[in-house]
Order: C-alpha cells, then structure tokens, then sequence
C-alpha cells in the first residue's frame, strides 16, 4: 500500500510539472512587425519623432455576444444605407472652374445638409470621380456649412473632382442630435449614408469614390473603410486613428480644445468601462469598436499625413496605423511635417499637393 501511494504521488507531481512547462491551449506568439520600409515613410525635413508601439490586433470574424453594441463594426456593417437623391437647394458663388451648391441628403430619415461641388467642362463619359469629405470636430452651434475648410475643399474641387463636404447630423441646418463621434454611430451613419448619395448623383462616376478625412473625420473615414467596399481610397490628415484602447489612457490634448457633446458629464469613456470593464478586462468588446480591428478588410489605399508638432492628436495614432498598415502588407503612404500644428498649416499647399496625386494615382 505505501509503495501504491508513492507511485500516485510521484505520478501527480510528473503531471504538475509538465503542465507548468506547457503553453495553455490557444496561446500563439507574433513575431514583431518590421520596420517602415525608407521608401514608404517620407518625411519633410529631418525629425525625430517619439518611438511607436505597435499592437497587431486579429482580425475578428464573428462578434463575441448575440447583440453587437452600437458602436461595434459588426454592428455598423449590418446597417442600411440606402442614402437618398441629393437634393439641390441653392447654388452659390461660383469656384474658379467648378460650381457649388448648398444641397442635402438623407440619413435615417434627416437631412443632412452638405457642400457640394460639381466640376465645369465636359465630363468623362463615366461620370466625376467623387470625394466624400469629412471635416474635423468643430462646435455644432459654431459650424455653418459655408465655413471653414474653404481652401482645402477649394484645392480638390479645382483639381476635376466632384467634392462632397457633409455637415453631419445636428451641425447648421442638418437635422438629428449632435452626439459625437467616439461614443455614438450617429455621424459614421451620415458618412455611409453620403456614399450611398453620391453614387446615386447622376455626375458622379460610382466606381470612382475617395474619402477625406481630418481629426475626427479621420476617425470616420477610417471607420467608413473598413465598414464598406464603395470607398476606393483614404487621405487622412492628422487622424483620430488609433484603437480604443489609445483613445481611452493615451490621448492627452495640450492644445487649444472645446469639449464635445460626448465629452462632457459622464461621457462614453466612463459608461463604457462601468459597463465592460477595461481593454486589460474585456479586450473582446474594445477591439469589436476598433476600426484597427478589422484593417485586414479595408477597402483601399491610405495616405497618412501628420503634423510632428499637433497638440490635438497625438502623432503616436498615425505612427502606429502606419506601422500596422505595414505588418499587413497594405498599400499605403506616410508623410510626418516637422514642427506642424494640427492643420499642417505650414507645409499645406505640399500636403495638398500629395493629397491630390493620391487621389489622382487610384481614381482617375
């Protein structure tokens, strides 16, 4: 009996042993990214920008629960966005070769109104090629439609596009409740639902679509890419570009920066964390909100610009989709301005300049 219970002893210890020495099942390893290729990262002038961390994120197929939350690209993927005519209601002073005019369209029953210009001259026998355009965060009771952005809309509109520059729902005129973005699918809904628009006006070419993007509207865009197919290619100035998790413990502003909506009170960030736990807690539920998620599935090139001296958005966002955007394997282009502010102020017309070629290189 005692050599019985030697050997069992002996046998449980064996067991133990081993099990401390193996991997629990499931558990894979990744091999670090490389570094950018010299020939896909250009910056203006000599810079030093700070070291990025890069999190390579897996590429979700299902969403964990029965009910994706609103915000979830699951859930942004399932909606429906049929869009609507675009409905001209005044035209206004003229470009230098382009008409504008002051127009809406529908999303989920508002009116959404937006900026929309329509080149002269003969038009190729397929139609304009478009341009979505999606500004950054601006007050709602401070944005007017004719306002601000004028040199940038300006500057696509001259170079043969139709642009199409979206006011988003509770902004001038536009119908519905400003939200925000972060915490609400209320202004990624409007940016689908102007896909949808654009296609459907009678100028526009719909195989020939590009978006563009600054700060928030980066983080829209970038969202609309991943969410859908019709979008051919992103510039994204400046962006709001990183996962959740960044948003969340690494955004500090030191800028001049007026709260939104869905940053006063107890904002998302708080009922989130209430509801879900943390990123370290629930990565399942942070990563199913993240567009960076789901990248392997983006809809077409991406030009990255970035300003190495924006006290807005953290230059870390762009580095790191960049960095990421490589490990994929992903057309892309990365531009950092050195000593810039948040609207790449200084170098504009060169990043302008870049913009346009982009666009030019994928829709025309």
């Amino acid at each position: 009996m005692k050599r019985l219970i030697s050997i069992l002893l002996t046998s449980i210890l064996l067991i133990s042993a081993c099990a401390k020495n193996s991997l629990p099942s499931g558990t894979s390893t990744v091999a670090p990214a490389s570094p950018i290729p010299s020939s896909t990262s250009t910056r203006v002038a000599p810079v030093t920008p700070p070291t990025p961390t890069l999190t390579l994120f897996p590429t979700l197929t299902s969403f964990p629960t029965p009910i994706p939350h609103a915000m979830s690209i699951a859930a942004l993927r399932a909606g429906n966005y049929s869009g609507s005519e675009i409905f001209i209601e005044d035209e206004l002073d003229r470009g230098a070769n382009y008409r504008r005019y002051y127009a809406f369209y529908l999303s989920e029953g508002y009116k959404i109104y937006a900026l929309l210009t329509v080149p002269d001259g003969e038009m190729p026998p397929d139609g304009w090629p478009a341009i979505v355009f999606n500004h950054g965060y601006i007050p709602p009771d401070e944005y007017r439609t004719t306002e601000r952005y004028i040199n940038y809309v300006d500057r696509i509109a001259l170079s043969g596009y139709i642009v199409f520059r979206i006011d988003y729902r509770g902004h001038d005129n536009s119908q519905g409740e400003s939200r925000g973005a972060y915490g609400d699918p209320g202004y990624a809904v409007d940016v689908l639902n102007a896909v949808a628009s654009i296609k459907q006006f009678a100028q526009a070419n719909p195989e020939r679509i590009g978006m563009w993007g600054h700060s928030m509207g980066g983080f829209l865009t970038l969202r609309a890419m991943v969410a859908t197919s019709d979008v051919k290619v992103g510039v994204i100035w400046a962006g709001v570009v990183a996962p959740y998790s960044d948003l969340l413990y690494n955004w500090r502003r030191t800028g001049s920066f007026t709260p939104s909506p869905s940053s006063r009170g107890v904002g998302w960030r708080t009922e989130w964390v209430q509801q879900f736990g943390t990123p370290q807690e629930n990565p399942q539920f942070w990563d199913s909100v993240s567009a960076n998620t789901y990248l392997a599935d983006i809809s077409g090139p991406l030009q990255l610009h970035h300003g190495g001296a924006d006290e807005d958005v953290p230059i870390m966002f762009s580095e790191n989709l960049a960095l990421h955007l490589n490990s994929l394997h992903l057309p892309y282009e990365f531009y950092i301005y050195e000593s810039d502010n948040h609207n790449i102020s200084n170098y504009f017309t060169l990043a302008m300049d870049r913009t346009i070629a982009y666009f030019d290189l994928y829709l025309k």
